[in-house]
Formats: C-alpha cells, structure tokens, sequence
C-alpha cells in the first residue's frame, strides 16, 4: 500500500476541483435552458471526465488505487 500524502490532496480551491464543479454548473444550466441533444451530451462528458480526473488524482493522493492509462 502506498504512503499518505495528504499535502498532494486537492483542496477546494484548487482549479483543477473548482473546474470541474464549474463544468458541471453549466450542464445543468444548459440542461435546464432547453438545451439537448448533441451539445448537451457534450457538456455531460466534459463534467463526468473533469470529475473522474479529481477523483483519480485524489485516490492516488490518498494511497488509494489509481488507473492505469494506455
């Protein structure tokens, strides 16, 4: 098991966290503006992608198991 960082843990603030959270406001914005289709779907998959990348940095931060990217 790997050693505990959690100096390497993303805080809040951290424009990697804070873009995510904003990536995920404008789906729903767009969500409830009427937009669809192939737009929206777009904007799903940038939040979903943006909040798996912080999920992964902070498992690997935290010793947890990260992915493995070919």
């Amino acid at each position: 098991m790997k050693r505990r960082d959690l100096g390497e843990v993303l805080m809040p603030d951290d424009p990697m966290y804070t873009g995510a959270v904003e990536a995920l406001r404008r789906y729903h914005e767009a969500e409830a503006g009427g937009v669809k289709g192939a737009e929206l779907d777009r904007l799903r998959l940038i939040a979903k992608h943006q909040f798996q990348a912080v999920t992964d940095y902070q498992l690997g931060a935290l010793g947890g198991p990260t992915p493995t990217r070919n």
